[in-house]
């Protein structure tokens, strides 16, 4: 039995998502509270396996108890967030902080998509009291060998995640110099995020990361990120390569898909193209990257110890879609060396 306390300063929600919890077989709601001050005294009364944490709230805001429940009793929690863009940019610090995951607060329109969202959130509350809670590590530099290397346009990295993914792409990327081939990527997340996603990416990290608007031309020392509303693939116009986005029916249930990018890839670059699958819940990319592999190119999947959720990466070992399983901090040395064989 999962047990979870609902942290949250309405009423309406914090009944709401009890309510909503309440007829699956594995989860209990133990206790809720309503602001961090109650929930600590409920975290040390009830032990919950899982948090679900209100980002606003009185007294103490969701981030600075995140901040502190990680240092002193470090434990999944999924972020109830608004979807706005500052309910995106502070969702993104609380994932940096070490949440697993985060579900978008029910609005009063919600009666048509109860259901989904019933689904969503019990799916979300399940893959989070199996997830792996660690420690932050320093991202290790890019090496400096590389950083004289000159890395080719008509070469790609497709990088594909879920529930974890903001942090493994970060620290992926933060890796790689800044002239390093185009990058592409998918990453299952609302509109509304993907672009304080990207601006938060180009940040922190040497090369420069946009979101997508399609018909860019593929350019090293850029990476492309998928909007929130829409999947991201790559065509061939002659000898450059462009983004396109597609604003046709999810796939595998997500808008971004991994699949979609990887099989775009497969087709348009084949050989030259680098792919990686990140952490995630579900099967999104497995398929994907397996036609990758088998148009020629070198693919790769997260290991399980470094993963938040060791599903999508899973998944692709399981049907022999990877050439390689590396750590996190691995893979961008092992896509240096590739790039500088090729």
């Amino acid at each position: 039995m999962i047990k979870v306390l609902v942290v949250d300063d309405s009423p309406l929600v914090r009944q709401l998502l009890s309510h909503l919890l309440s007829d699956a077989p594995d989860i209990k709601v133990v206790g809720t509270a309503e602001d961090p001050y109650e929930a600590r005294e409920q975290i040390k009364k009830l032990h919950p396996d899982v948090l679900t944490l209100d980002i606003e709230m009185p007294k103490m805001d969701g981030i600075a108890f995140l901040r502190n429940l990680m240092k002193l009793k470090p434990m999944p929690v999924i972020m109830v967030s608004t979807l706005t863009e500052k309910g995106a940019a502070v969702t993104l610090e609380a994932l940096s902080l070490g949440a697993v995951d985060f579900i978008l607060k029910p609005k009063s329109d919600l009666t048509n998509r109860l259901m989904d969202y019933r689904e969503e959130l019990i799916e979300k509350i399940r893959f989070a009291s199996k997830s792996k809670i660690r420690p932050q590590t320093p991202i290790p530099k890019p090496s400096s060998v590389n950083s004289t290397s000159s890395y080719a346009q008509n070469k790609v990295i497709a990088i594909g995640a879920s529930t974890g993914g903001t942090e493994a792409i970060q620290r992926l990327i933060c890796q790689l110099p800044d002239n390093i081939s185009p990058i592409v990527i998918a990453q299952h997340i609302p509109a509304a995020f993907s672009t304080s996603f990207a601006k938060r990416l180009n940040k922190n990290v040497s090369m420069t990361v946009i979101e997508a608007q399609g018909g860019e031309k593929l350019m090293s020392g850029t990476a492309y990120l998928a909007p929130g509303n829409a999947h991201l693939v790559v065509e061939r116009k002659g000898i450059s390569l462009y983004t396109k986005l597609l604003d046709t029916d999810p796939v595998n249930r997500h808008k971004p898909s991994v699949d979609v990018l990887f099989d775009s890839v497969a087709e348009s670059i084949g050989q030259s193209a680098l792919g990686v699958i990140l952490t995630g819940m579900g099967k999104d990319g497995a398929k994907g990257l397996l036609n990758m592999k088998n148009k020629g190119s070198f693919t790769l999947a997260q290991d399980e110890a470094s993963s938040v959720v060791w599903g999508m990466p899973g998944a692709a070992v399981e049907i022999d879609a990877t050439s390689e399983i590396l750590h996190i901090d691995r893979i961008p040395p092992k896509l240096l060396s590739l790039l500088n064989k090729q």
